[in-house]
């Protein structure tokens, strides 16, 4: 997997439990920062994953996830890592600024529906392929909960009446964006 977020291989592994071995970048020795410059999801993923395939030689998947917001017009979404810096709080990839950015940017808001979508991508013997991910849900005004990592502590899944936060792993890697796209993953893999 095209990553070294230790959050983020920590929760695919518990989606794919012990069918299937995940090596990260640091396993292959690349400690390159891939940069995301593209305008979409689907994009970000494709750009990691090809970026292993022509360096390294290696099959590879990655993934890019982004959290959008009706109200902000569908923003934070591929910019959702950095949204907090990219507005004036902390640095890029600073959860506690993304999260305050954010909570800041709808205060007073009703309209407070959001999904969040997972763009899985896998270069495989040359060939691309695409797997998404979907949850619904809206952000509430406070954080809640102690699991997780990014904005899970706002995110609200559509009809649980929890944060992803407040779940716990074992129930959040049910029904997240990120394990909807994995056992997509997954299905392609065993069918090969």
């Amino acid at each position: 997997m095209a990553t070294n977020n230790a959050h983020k291989l920590r929760e695919i592994r518990q989606i794919l439990g012990d069918e299937f071995l995940v090596s990260s970048l640091s396993d292959i020795g690349c400690t390159e920062d891939i940069e995301e410059t593209a305008d979409s999801l689907e994009g970000n993923a494709l750009l990691k994953a090809r970026y292993i395939a022509e360096h390294y030689g290696v099959d590879c998947f990655a993934d890019d996830t982004g959290l959008m917001v009706d109200a902000l017009d569908g923003a934070p979404g591929v910019y959702t890592a950095r949204f907090g810096a990219m507005n004036g709080y902390g640095d890029s990839h600073d959860t506690s600024a993304n999260i305050r950015c954010l909570l800041d940017r709808l205060d007073g808001v009703a309209l407070r529906s959001a999904h969040f979508k997972t763009v899985i991508a896998l270069v495989e013997g040359g060939r691309e392929h695409v797997f998404e991910g979907r949850v619904d849900g809206r952000i509430v005004t406070s954080l809640r909960g102690s699991d997780g990592f990014g904005y899970d502590p706002v995110f609200e899944v559509e009809d649980s009446g929890l944060t992803f936060a407040e779940m716990g792993a074992e129930q959040k890697n049910l029904v997240s964006h990120r394990a909807r796209a994995t056992r997509r993953l997954v299905e392609f893999l065993k069918g090969m």
